[in-house]
């Protein structure tokens, strides 16, 4: 049974985002299969490193052959979330953008992830955030439009009441979001309910704001980063998040 603390946050998580297993949903970026909970193919890449004559890495750090191969061909900006450990709640997120150069880290950012760390095969409501390589095609929030060159939807139903695992207050989660295409339908609001994979795969899993604790199943950074990352992505760059923790994308 859920201790009555997370049970409440399970229940405040219901009507908005974060990996909630009947949450308002999002799907996969173009390009991607028709699978929304698994990441998008592209041939396969050599698993030894290669640098360009500049200096700059021609594959994304720490990615092994096999996440490598699931990062479409047009990408060409990608937020890689790297967790510590398997079951660990604390990563860090790295902007990077590819030029005929190679890939250059434009930003680092501390980050929480899902309370019980991530998972292969994410299930709605099992505190674990998912690992692959999803598209990102929507944003929005209860406050406005910070510049973003995403379709932003601005709204109420942005809400984040109650408090986190640690007893820190969620409000202000969702002034600023980035859905994640997992288990989403692209192109509509990151607070649209349809979930390709069945209610029971979860869905709402976005970039938000940290609230200083660990999340249900969303990345969150903090206000001024995600003010950032929403300024940087551009729909031309064809964004994608590669994110798990270190050993997963490894492999």
């Amino acid at each position: 049974m859920m201790k009555p603390r997370f049970a409440l946050l399970a229940a405040c998580l219901l009507l908005t985002g974060c990996g909630s297993g009947a949450v308002a949903s999002t799907g996969p970026a173009p390009g991607a299969t028709a699978d929304p909970g698994t990441p998008t193919t592209s041939p396969t890449v050599s698993s030894s490193p290669a640098m360009s004559p500049q200096g700059a890495p021609l594959n994304l750090p720490g990615l092994g052959p096999k996440t490598r191969a699931r990062i479409p061909t047009d990408a060409r900006q990608a937020v890689v979330v790297t967790g510590r450990g398997k079951d660990s709640p604390r990563s860090t997120a790295v902007l990077y953008r590819r030029t005929a150069e190679g890939w250059h880290a434009d930003a680092t950012w501390p980050a929480h992830n899902a309370l019980k760390g991530w998972s292969d095969h994410h299930m709605g409501n099992d505190l674990r955030s998912p690992i692959g390589v999803y598209g990102l095609t929507d944003a929005g929030g209860l406050l406005a439009d910070p510049g973003t060159r995403l379709p932003y939807h601005h709204s109420r139903g942005f809400v984040s009441p109650g408090t986190g695992f640690e007893g820190e207050p969620l409000a202000g989660s969702f002034d600023y979001v980035v859905a994640i295409n997992y288990n989403r339908k692209p192109g509509t609001t990151p607070l649209d309910w349809t979930r390709p994979l069945g209610a029971a795969r979860g869905g709402g899993i976005w970039f938000h704001v940290d609230h200083g604790g660990p999340t249900h199943g969303c990345v969150s950074i903090s206000e001024r980063h995600m003010k950032d990352l929403l300024r940087a992505l551009d729909p031309a760059l064809h964004p994608i998040a590669v994110m798990g923790d270190a050993k997963s994308l490894a492999r």
